[in-house]
Parts: structure tokens; sequence; C-alpha cells
């Protein structure tokens, strides 16, 4: 199948995209402003705002692999697919569950324990994180099943990098908005964050739920899952030649279930580079306000433009990625963000006092990270190939190292504190000077060692590689072909 048969259509391209619109809207306040909101506004310790984060990561962490074992055990509601089954019930569980973490607990006030607050909150993020789990998975499952060619699953992820970028340029512009309305209407309004602001919290999370139930509405009205059962399937290997037979995806000896990818080392390659790239991504935005506000003492209404300046040159970035992969391939280009990330790293090593400065490292980390978040995702589907039937498991599977990682890092990160006030004490301004330092920079040479290996050892199924090799050499043809074939990248 050529390259332009295996594309999607434009709009269909863009209802896919849109799926994953409302998650994107609430990972950008998660990660952006759960800390600010808890420790700055609510005035929670900064151990117990960690341990909300973490509690929400571990809970995302854990759903994510059962979700994707489910999602490709069960067949779906009716005659709906069952990677649309799940995306509905995780977009229900999002659209009731997140207004109450970005809002004061219903009856509490200042004299309420924290610990009170915390039990209060926990269930509300649970549920949350079980929600956005169950449309993550099911929405990245859909890429192989929709498209097949190499550089048509670069371009969807592209495509759902893009409306990502859109979503937290919309958090961010609508964040920039209330705070702006904030000042005009009460002058005495300072600029440090404090609990006159938890309305404008608690209207950002209405208003982007509000806007995120629209764009899941138009995936389940545009976006049509085709069924591996279809007959469509079983006319594949006609059109691939004739070693196709011997890779049917109908044929149960070359199916791969959860199991066998665990014994794939490529398997862990991905989901460490996976892994790292979501550090890098996640860390940096969740502490970029603490940065922005603590470090270089800036205004309040800088949380919100410049995440949007990030954001924009991610959005640039995501529309030249394609040509880049198909000229250099995705690990060099992969490589180029991770440059990127590292010159920003030393940036904000060198330069303490970085004034307007702060606006071109903030473009270089937006493009780098939009960069690497892409290509990790490219390579995750590409690993999966044409084992679709255990996709869901294989993104579980990263999304679950992603999360545990993240709120390791940040209990980590908030118990190293040397604060334990609500206000900064002079040892936290370097504290996050050197914590973005960290993040970004020290994951970043991480990320490049485990590029190394994957240059070196190619992605590759040896499962996939055996079977082909015993079924040519029952039919007497030479078995160095099927190795060729089972190459990934």
């Amino acid at each position: 199948m050529s390259e332009s048969e295996s594309a999607l259509p434009l709009c269909k391209r863009l209802s896919y995209a849109v799926g994953h619109f409302l998650n994107d809207l609430c990972a950008s306040m998660w990660f952006t402003y759960l800390l600010v909101f808890y420790h700055s506004v609510l005035g929670f310790q900064n151990s117990y705002a960690g341990v909300l984060l973490l509690v929400g990561q571990v809970a995302d962490g854990v759903c994510t692999p059962l979700i994707g074992y489910e999602s490709d055990r069960t067949d779906g509601c009716g005659t709906y697919g069952k990677r649309k089954t799940w995306h509905l019930i995780g977009t229900v569980s999002v659209l009731l569950s997140f207004p109450f973490i970005f809002n004061q607990c219903i009856g509490c006030d200042m004299s309420t324990p924290q610990w009170a607050s915390l039990v209060y909150f926990i269930p509300f993020i649970v549920i949350f994180q079980f929600g956005w789990a169950a449309t993550q998975i099911s929405h990245l499952s859909l890429i192989p099943e929709l498209v097949s060619s190499e550089h048509a699953k670069v371009e969807l992820t592209a495509y759902r990098y893009a409306f990502t970028v859109v979503a937290n340029i919309t958090v961010y512009a609508v964040a920039w908005i209330l705070f702006h309305f904030q000042s005009g209407e009460d002058p005495s309004i300072t600029d440090n964050l404090g609990p006159i602001d938890i309305p404008v919290f608690r209207n950002l999370s209405l208003i982007v739920l509000a806007i995120g139930a629209l764009f899941s509405l138009l995936f389940h009205l545009g976006t049509r899952e085709t069924k591996a059962e279809q007959s469509d399937d079983e006319d594949y290997g006609s059109s691939e030649g004739e070693r196709q037979p011997l890779l049917s995806r109908n044929s149960p000896s070359t199916h791969m279930q959860w199991q066998h990818w665990l014994r794939e080392p490529s398997f862990y390659q991905v989901a460490v580079l996976y892994m790292c790239t979501r550090l890098i991504v996640n860390l940096s935005q969740t502490y970029i306000s603490m940065y922005l506000i603590n470090t270089l003492l800036l205004p309040k209404k800088y949380i919100a433009t410049i995440p949007l300046v990030m954001y924009v040159s991610g959005f640039v970035s995501s529309f030249i990625m394609k040509p880049f992969s198909k000229l250099i391939g995705k690990c060099m280009t992969y490589f180029m963000g991770l440059v990127l990330i590292l010159v920003f790293s030393y940036w904000v090593l060198l330069d303490t006092q970085m004034g307007n400065g702060v606006y071109g490292a903030a473009v270089l980390l937006g493009a780098g990270s939009a960069t690497i978040l892409v290509m990790s995702l490219a390579m995750t589907a590409d690993l999966i190939a044409d084992q679709t039937q255990s996709g869901a498991f294989v993104y579980g599977a990263m999304s679950f190292t992603d999360k545990v990682a993240n709120g390791l890092g940040v209990i980590i990160i908030q118990g190293l504190h040397p604060c334990h006030t609500q206000a900064c004490c002079p040892a936290c301004v370097w504290y996050y000077h050197y914590v973005m330092v960290i993040v970004t920079g020290g994951v970043a040479v991480i990320a490049a060692l485990c590029l190394c290996s994957i240059l070196i050892w190619p992605i590759k199924i040896i499962r996939r590689l055996a079977v082909m090799n015993g079924l040519m050499s029952s039919d007497g043809e030479d078995s160095e072909n099927s190795s060729d074939s089972g190459v990934i990248n």
C-alpha cells in the first residue's frame, strides 16, 4: 500500500486529532498549576502539594496498563468500537471529577486542617486520573489501527500534538485573560498569588471543561474505528507482496499478547526513552511557574505568558517534523530536539537574571519538548507496527513508566525543598533554579544515552522474527529475508 493510499483524509485526521483535546486541556492545568494552586493559593505545605500530585500520577500509572489490557481484550459497547467505548468512559469521568480539583473543598475554610482537605481531594484526583488514562490509551491505540504507513503515523501523531499545543495555548491564554480582568476590576490586588485567586482557577477549570467537551463530541462524531476482524484486513496480504501471508494480522501465530512484549528488548528501549521524554516535558511544565515567580521574581501574569510562548513555539515546530523525520530519520530528529533542550538548560544555568531573555529560553524549551514528544510517540507506534490487537497494552506500559517516574520526581523535589512555609524563603530562589537545570539538561543526557542504544541496536520484534524464521524454514526459504523485514526503525 502506497503512502498516499494509506493516509487519512484531512477531515478524518482533524477529527481524530481533537479526540485528546479535553485531556490536553486538563493536563495543562494539572502539570502547570497544581503545585502553584495548592501551595501558593490554598496554602498547602510543599509536601502535601507533592503528595496530591504523586497520588494522581500513581493512580494514572496503575490504571493505564490495566485499561490498556482491558481495552485490547474487550469488544466495546454494542456496535461502538472498543477504543471509542473506553474513550467515552474516560471523557465522562474527567468531566465529572475535574471541577472539584481546582476549587476549595466544599465546607472548608481557613481553619480546616490540611490533612482533612487532603482526604477530600484524593478521591476526585483518582477518578480524574482513571478517566484521563482511559481517554489517552484508547486515543493512542487508534493510531496504528487508522493508518499503516510509517510516515502517516508520524503525521497523525504530529496532528495530535499540534492540538495538544493548541490546548495548552488555550489554557494559558484564558488564564492570562482572567488574571488581566482580575487586576482591572480591583487595582489593589497584588502580583503575588494567594486565596484571592481561587475564583480565577475555578473559572479556568470550568471554561476548559466546556471547550474540551465540545471537541470530544466532534471526535466521536467524526472518527470511525476500524475493527481488526473486518474483511479489509483479510485482503491486506495481497497488496503487500508475497511475504505478507507470513505476517498476516489474522494469523494466530504472529499475534503478540501482553506477556510477549515483556520479553522484547526493544520494548524496554522505547519505554525508557518515552519515560525520559515525559520527565523533561512534564517536570519542566510543572516547575516553570515556580521558577518564574520564586527564582526570577516575576509577576503572576508570567505563569500564563511564558508557558504560552513555549507552546506557540511547539505548535510551529510540530508542522516541520514530518519532512525532517523523512529526511534525517526519527532518531536524528529526536536528537535535534534534545539539543534545543540542552541549550535551554545551559542558558538557565548561566543566566541567573534573565529579564526579557526568558522569552527566548521559552522558545527553545517549547520547540525541543514538542520535537522529542512527537518522535517518541512515533517510535512507539513503529514498535507496535501491525500488532494493533495488543497496542493499548504497549501504550499503557509506556505511560505507566512515565506516570510513576513523574510522581516520584515531584515528591523527591518537594521533599528536598528547603522552605516549609507558604512564602518562599531565600533558599528556594536557588532551589528552583537548579531544579529547572536538572529536569531538562540532566534528564536530556539520559535520554541521549538511550537514543544511542536505539541507534546501535535498532528496534525490532524478536518474537516475530522467530515465527517468520520457523515458517520460512518449513517452506525451504532463506531466513535472512525475515530478519530484514523485522526491523522497525
